[in-house]
């Protein structure tokens, strides 16, 4: 299979690739997301409805306290979803997104979640926004949330022809930054492969669903979950430019390796699980459109029982 062309790549490559990248997600997603759908997630809403049984998983800020009270069972207020949503988007663009030995680099299934989030939002007025780290202290991207069709495929030329810079993007700050100022509620997705540790950006995550749906989309590469038995492998950090020689020979280094990843990687479900955050992982060598289908429609299914998680 002939690899697919470089969705972060500059000129007129780019556009034909981006272009391609939309055409894909227009009739990927309406083909099998048939009928009305709200998104990713369902979105918040200002105006009560009516209420019913609490059920695990709902929110609990959402508890109407009165029927509670009455009734002797928890309850909570069901809201009726806003008309116009603000959808904004922290997006990890750091040096370590530039790998990848499935059918696509991490950059590209981050560019392309954008592009799926793009379509999945921007109808009957609802605005996206974004801000994108591109790796160091202070490089930070900030595109203003807009609505319409455009509008939102200038935000994703714009993501996808970021400056990269050397260094890892301070993910915590750049999850801040949705907190700042404070928006009106909304949906905050964060894309990333989340590889800072947990205590940077746990917090900022936590502080940022107090006010709003969030959804983390979390980019993982196969040969970060486990090494191939290659024998000697060099390896470069793309953050730092060093290069290292690993053994993968070595079963006891491939075993070591694959506990040390799913120990990392579970300790990164723990913190987006603690933050109340909505967890979707895209793999690279995987149909991530598909993945992203089942997500929404298991959203959905979790809707029709009366929760979202």
């Amino acid at each position: 299979m002939t690899p697919p062309t470089r969705l972060s790549a500059t000129g007129d490559r780019s556009g034909a690739a981006l272009a391609r990248l939309q055409l894909m997600v227009t009739r990927k997603l309406d083909g099998l997301l048939q009928g009305d759908y709200a998104g990713l997630l369902p979105g918040p809403g200002s105006e009560a409805g009516e209420s019913r049984e609490y059920r695990p998983g709902d929110d609990v800020r959402r508890m109407d306290w009165p029927v509670t009270a009455r009734t002797t069972m928890p309850h909570v207020r069901r809201t009726v979803a806003d008309r116009e949503l603000e959808t904004w988007l922290a997006v990890d663009m750091s040096a370590s997104l530039d790998f990848g030995t499935g059918r696509w680099l991490k950059r590209d299934v981050a560019v392309a979640a954008v592009a799926a989030l793009a379509h999945l939002t921007v109808r009957g007025g609802n605005r996206i926004g974004a801000v994108v780290g591109t790796g160091g202290p202070g490089t930070m991207l900030r595109l203003p949330a807009r609505s319409g069709r455009k509008e939102a495929q200038g935000l994703l030329r714009a993501v996808a022809g970021a400056e990269v810079r050397p260094g890892r993007s301070d993910l915590g700050a750049l999850v801040d930054t949705l907190n700042r100022p404070p928006r009106r509620r909304g949906v905050a997705v964060v894309i990333s492969d989340f590889l800072a540790p947990p205590q940077q950006w746990g917090r900022p995550l936590r502080k940022l669903r107090v006010r709003h749906d969030v959804l983390a989309v979390e980019v993982v590469d196969p040969r970060e979950l486990e090494l191939p038995d290659v024998g000697v492998l060099p390896v470069v950090d793309p953050e730092s430019g060093e290069l290292h020689e690993v053994q993968t020979a070595d079963p006891g280094l491939r075993r070591r390796y694959a506990e040390a990843a799913a120990a990392q990687r579970g300790a990164i479900a723990a913190e987006l699980r603690a933050a109340g955050a909505a967890h979707l992982r895209l793999r690279t060598d995987r149909d991530w459109l598909l993945d992203m289908v089942r997500f929404v429609a298991a959203q959905r299914h979790a809707r029709t029982r009366g929760t979202t998680r």
